[in-house]
């Protein structure tokens, strides 16, 4: 019945957000170590990103696409932190 479905959207709804907020503040934490120039804390902070971020994309909360594409740009900035700068 439509009331059900308003029900279950509305668990998935928020459960989804709360999903999308953490992977946020890990993104966030990754980019934090980076602009510190802690290279070890980022490496880890980047991690630990990229899985939030595989399982957030496997379950459909985000898209593969957009999990790639930060992934992507993450790495290239926690790289560019471990070359020196010529």
């Amino acid at each position: 019945s439509a009331s059900k479905r308003l029900r279950q959207s509305e668990v998935r709804r928020t459960h989804n957000r709360s999903i999308k907020r953490s992977l946020s503040t890990y993104i966030r934490r990754v980019l934090e170590a980076v602009t510190a120039g802690d290279v070890a804390k980022s490496d880890a902070a980047f991690k630990f990103a990229v899985k939030k971020l595989d399982q957030a994309a496997s379950k459909r909360v985000i898209h593969a696409n957009t999990a790639a594409r930060t992934k992507s740009r993450l790495s290239a900035r926690v790289k560019r932190l471990k070359k020196p700068a010529v």
